[in-house]
């Protein structure tokens, strides 16, 4: 797992870059991450109902943290061994 793309996921969304976030839902070799980017995107530009887009952050939200403690969880495994 590429940490580097969920930091950047978690700091585009922050800061509302949602430029650079669509860039990182393109590149992005983690299939679910892209999905959940499209989705808030998605939600953001054609939604009208403020909890359906917040629905989607959150979802975006919860899949970043997730990843991240994975990832970080593989990282302590490999250096431990």
């Amino acid at each position: 797992m590429n940490n580097t793309d969920y930091d950047r996921a978690l700091y585009y969304t922050h800061r509302s870059e949602w430029d650079n976030l669509l860039l990182l839902m393109v590149r992005t070799q983690d299939n679910f991450l892209s999905k959940k980017i499209e989705q808030f995107l998605h939600a953001y530009n054609f939604e009208h109902d403020y909890s359906v887009i917040e629905k989607h952050l959150y979802s975006l939200l919860r899949y970043i943290d997730h990843a991240n403690d994975l990832a970080e969880d593989d990282w302590i495994h490999t250096t431990t061994m």
